[in-house]
């Protein structure tokens, strides 16, 4: 794949979707004009890039969510190594403060936020927990 396609992330990075609607489009598909079947023919030009942009986000995502694994792979040899527990509640504790705070400041709900860091976190204690065990 090449930068700009979807899945990709172009080198400047991901295109941010900021504003309102600016196009042209009214914003209504009429049935028997054209079928919409989500082919990317049948798509107003606008939520095509719109869902250009989502696949580019989506890729990146996953890239960085890897990326945190991998950090967090070693991570939890090293609290095997030296005996310590799979969890820290206190610094769990201060990253979903974090995480929320950073979320308000972006307009992203922070509720949502605490969740899917929860859901990481959930995910990331079940790892170490089996790199403990052996």
């Amino acid at each position: 794949m090449r930068d700009g396609e979807p899945g990709t992330v172009a080198a400047t990075g991901p295109t941010v979707c900021t504003g309102r609607h600016t196009g042209s489009w009214d914003g209504r598909l009429t049935r028997g004009r054209r079928s919409y079947d989500g082919a990317m023919s049948d798509v107003p030009p606008e939520l095509a890039r719109l869902r250009s942009s989502i696949d580019n986000i989506d890729a990146a995502l996953v890239h960085l969510l890897a990326e945190r694994f991998k950090c967090t792979q070693q991570v939890g040899e090293l609290k095997a190594v030296e005996g310590l527990p799979p969890a820290d509640p206190a610094r769990e504790e201060r990253q979903i403060a974090r995480l929320r705070a950073l979320a308000d400041e972006s307009g992203l709900d922070p509720e949502f936020a605490e969740k899917f860091i929860n859901f990481v976190i959930a995910e990331v204690i079940h790892h170490h927990e089996s790199i403990a065990k052996g």
